[in-house]
């Protein structure tokens, strides 16, 4: 008798790894941020030219509408200042070390630390003049580029949205996280635009530089906890 034949197990197809990682985010996010470094200091004339026009429309307007500037205001001093958002990191660094995961509060807070000495050392190493108006409607200190608001929105946000992505919510839990998370990172941006006290590369150097770092700390905190697993 004849050992009945079975057909061959079919292997299972290669796994394929995801096209979008925080790594090649990283990456890719460093690049743009270099290449727009390097022409805000060569004083490129395009970027200047395109900055300049953004800049002198938002001020006509702005001193037109003196009640949506004062609503710029307040949203820009309060709601996403830098302060409020470090305060914002602080609190889930102290909720996420309560829960017991201690190298992620240590690792949020020294990315968010990182962000704003990067920043700081880009405005002095770039020393970019803050845009000047007969009729300023604010006023700001220190070198404009990069964005410090908008460079630390996005890095606050950015962390937050990774923290909330890493624990079992809902559906519209995360929707409403990452819609709050994009209203304030562009809402930022804007209102330094339309207060006069920034340039648009600046902010767009802000958003830039705070996703790289962001990206950049999530890829490296992945490979550490999987050599600590090993």
């Amino acid at each position: 008798m004849h050992s009945p034949s079975f057909p061959a197990p079919t292997p299972a197809p290669p796994t394929r790894s995801p096209l979008v990682t925080p790594a090649r985010t990283a990456a890719l996010l460093a690049v743009f941020s270099a290449v727009l470094v390097a022409l805000v200091v060569a004083r490129w004339g395009p970027l200047f030219s395109f900055d300049r026009l953004v800049a002198d429309t938002l001020h006509r307007w702005a001193v037109a509408d003196p009640a949506l500037t004062r609503t710029n205001r307040v949203l820009t001093d309060w709601f996403w200042d830098p302060w409020t958002m470090r305060i914002l990191t602080a609190v889930a660094v102290i909720v996420v070390w309560l829960r017991g995961e201690r190298l992620l509060a240590v690792w949020v807070a020294a990315t968010s630390a990182v962000g704003a000495g990067i920043s700081q050392v880009l405005k002095a190493a770039v020393g970019r003049e803050r845009p000047h108006w007969p009729d300023p409607v604010d006023s700001a200190h220190f070198a404009a580029f990069p964005s410090g608001h908008a460079m630390t929105a996005t890095v606050t946000c950015g962390l937050l949205l990774w923290l909330v992505r890493r624990q079992d919510v809902a559906r519209w839990v995360w929707r409403t996280a990452l819609t709050v998370a994009v209203v304030s990172v562009i809402g930022v941006g804007f209102t330094r635009l339309w207060l006069g006290v920034h340039w648009g590369s600046d902010v767009l150097a802000g958003w830039l530089l705070g996703g790289c770092l962001v990206a950049f700390s999530i890829a490296t905190y992945g490979r550490v906890t999987l050599s600590r697993k090993r």
